[in-house]
């Protein structure tokens, strides 16, 4: 029996200066001498008297003008919050992330820049203001995606639930008082979860009827997924803890391309990762091959790292999430 060959991951990632300026004035004749104006201004008294007028405030908009400002943004803010949520990969919930930023921030600009009716100022200002807050989180939240520290849409609105709500309930007081469409936040965001398999659950088994074995050794400190490839299609898929290790009896002959996955909080539904996730794979296949001579049979077991270790001889790469198989 041939021994086990060692396989390990390598892992390698204006300045305006104002000057001043004086005239002599020459002193009043007669009475008490006085000077006076405004410091830096453009004078106190206008020529010819009378008072400065103000710049009068904007008319107040009536109540179907109003519902009509609302009404024009109301579907591009909820149609952005929902396809947040129905994200699926990261690259297309990075892409979504950023779009729903563009599209409250312009909204609550838009919205900040009008006068509502006096009888809802409060509840308009306090929408306004949901809105600038949830489109700055999404901004925060758009790094934490890049950096793959949220990986689904479920856990960004877990990140984000108390801005969405606050923005839901400021939604619903605007449009309780008076049917204005302010209800752009149709979705419910659950609570922050570290969901884990057992080590050794396979996501995907198959037909285990060869000799060879594949131990897989998880030394790191997040769960991993890893799955076994042959030619296109995906042959298994097994769940192993961190610091755990797992071997698969019976693999078939063939060569095979391995990929792996770590994480934290495994949805079974999405069938991947929530948060931290990476997504890696061997550069190199691994084969599996069982001989027959008149008096032996020989075969190929394989142990393979998901850490690094001195003495490692198979190297990894990154993937594109797109590619990781699913």
């Amino acid at each position: 029996m041939a021994g086990p060959r060692l396989i390990s991951c390598v892992l390698a990632l204006a300045t305006l200066t104002l000057g001043a300026c004086s005239s002599a004035l020459p002193s009043p004749t007669g009475g008490e001498p006085k000077v006076s104006g405004v410091a830096g201004g453009n004078g106190g008294v206008p020529a010819g008297g009378g008072t400065v007028a103000g710049t009068p405030s904007p008319a107040a908009l009536t109540p179907e003008a109003y519902k009509g400002e609302l009404q024009s943004r109301h579907k591009s803010m909820a149609d952005a919050i929902s396809a947040l949520a129905g994200a699926r990969g990261v690259k297309a919930l990075d892409q979504r992330v950023g779009r729903a930023e563009e599209a409250l921030s312009g909204a609550a600009d838009a919205l900040a820049a009008i006068t509502p009716p006096d009888a809802v100022r409060p509840q308009h200002d306090a929408y306004v203001a949901g809105l600038r807050d949830f489109a700055a989180e999404l901004g925060t939240t758009a790094g934490k995606v890049g950096a793959r520290n949220l990986c689904t849409s479920s856990a960004v609105l877990a990140d984000l639930d108390d801005k969405l709500a606050a923005l839901d309930k400021a939604g619903a007081a605007l449009q309780s008082a008076g049917d204005y469409p302010a209800d752009v936040v149709s979705v419910k965001a659950g609570k922050k979860q570290t969901r884990r398999l057992k080590n050794g659950s396979f996501i995907k088994r198959a037909t285990f009827n060869g000799r060879s074995s594949l131990e897989i050794d998880n030394g790191g400190n997040r769960d991993s997924v890893v799955t076994i490839m042959k030619g296109g299609s995906k042959s298994f898929s097994v769940y192993v803890r961190k610091n755990a290790k797992f071997k698969i009896k019976g693999v078939r002959d063939g060569s095979y391309k391995i990929y792996f996955t770590h994480g934290v909080d495994w949805d079974g539904k999405s069938k991947s990762f929530t948060r931290n996730c990476s997504f890696e794979r061997f550069q190199k296949s691994v084969t599996f091959k069982t001989t027959f001579t008149a008096t032996q049979i020989r075969w190929h077991d394989w142990r393979i790292t998901l850490h690094a270790i001195a003495g490692g001889n198979a190297r990894t790469s990154p993937v594109d999430p797109d590619d990781f198989p699913g």
